[in-house]
């Protein structure tokens, strides 16, 4: 069984490098994003505790129908005719699916769509795919704080969108990698603290800081690996991740924030919110190109590092069952 799981991981990181997502109408992600949005006017109410039971009703009930389809089509696999069929079937399934939960690929696309509209000198259009990726208003942004942005998203999206999911893969199987997705996602949708969904995000928002806890944590330290292994400051990815790493709003965002800015020698800024790392460097598309890097390094450190040991312990001691 251990390898079973070690497989499926495997082949779905391999998968998500080499051929990236699906479009949207097959992507599960998808369509969890689709179902939040729909839940959510439902969700909406002017009295602020009923709206505040609406955000747990908002985020309960896709993990609900999202758990639920994951053992009925477990329990389907198990009537196949014989062990191996079930075995192969059971493995293939786990790769494609797990592989729904991770974006490496996409986040390199989105990021060198900022950087390409950049070298057209388009920063219209580099704003615009920017706010694909970010939170903040990008209307105004200069080019730096324009690449400031990528970066800092590039390195949010190791957790949020890979060591996250495998994580929790590693501990609670497939449910555990989607319902760490689909709580990410309704966080990323309504979350944000703005009197429309200061109250209907706050559960969303909550239960993402605390199921990004320890990813986040983690992934910081195999960040300042990755940069020793590529050869940039590690020593100053360190120093920078234990100094600023509680710097953002965040509790979580700005360890892996931080070990990015340090290995390169950046500083990374969200204005009037927070500065991580030193110097006033102009950064460019080499900066991106090499955060790019370490986010694919770190996701295979990560599987190495983390999630290997994480599996062969659960199993041994019987609390790993399956993929």
């Amino acid at each position: 069984m251990i390898l079973e799981s070690l497989i499926v991981v495997g082949f779905a990181l391999i998968l998500d490098l080499v051929f990236g997502d699906p479009k949207n109408k097959y992507h599960p992600t998808a369509w969890i994003g689709e179902l939040v949005a729909k839940l959510t006017p439902l969700g909406q109410n002017p009295n602020q505790k009923i709206e505040r039971l609406g955000g747990i009703f908002v985020v309960s009930i896709p993990i609900g129908i999202t758990v639920t389809l994951l053992l009925i089509l477990d329990f389907g696999i198990s009537f196949l005719t014989t062990d191996w069929i079930t075995l192969i079937v059971s493995v293939l399934i786990g790769i494609l699916l797990l592989k729904t939960t991770i974006a490496i690929k996409g986040m390199e696309h989105y990021a060198m769509a900022v950087v390409e509209s950049l070298e057209m000198d388009n920063l219209d259009s580099a704003r615009t795919n920017l706010s694909m990726i970010v939170k903040r208003k990008t209307s105004n942004l200069d080019k730096n704080h324009i690449i400031s942005g990528v970066l800092e998203s590039v390195s949010e999206n190791t957790v949020d969108g890979i060591t996250g999911p495998l994580f929790y893969y590693a501990i609670f199987g497939l449910p555990g990698a989607f319902v760490y997705r689909i709580i990410n996602t309704a966080d990323s949708m309504i979350g944000y603290k703005t009197d429309i969904f200061k109250n209907l995000g706050w559960f969303a928002a909550i239960c993402d800081t605390v199921l990004n806890y320890i990813p986040s944590r983690l992934t910081g330290f195999i960040m300042i690996i990755s940069a020793a292994v590529l050869q940039h400051n590690w020593k100053a990815s360190y120093k920078i991740m234990i100094r600023d790493g509680k710097k953002t709003e965040s509790p979580n965002a700005g360890y892996p924030m931080a070990a990015l800015a340090g290995a390169l020698g950046t500083k990374f800024e969200k204005i009037n919110h927070y500065k991580l790392g030193n110097g006033e460097i102009t950064l460019t598309k080499e900066h991106v190109i090499s955060a790019i890097s370490m986010m694919k390094l770190t996701s295979i450190l990560f599987f190495g590092i983390v999630i290997i040991p994480i599996i062969s312990v659960l199993t041994l001691i019987g609390w790993w069952i399956h993929a």
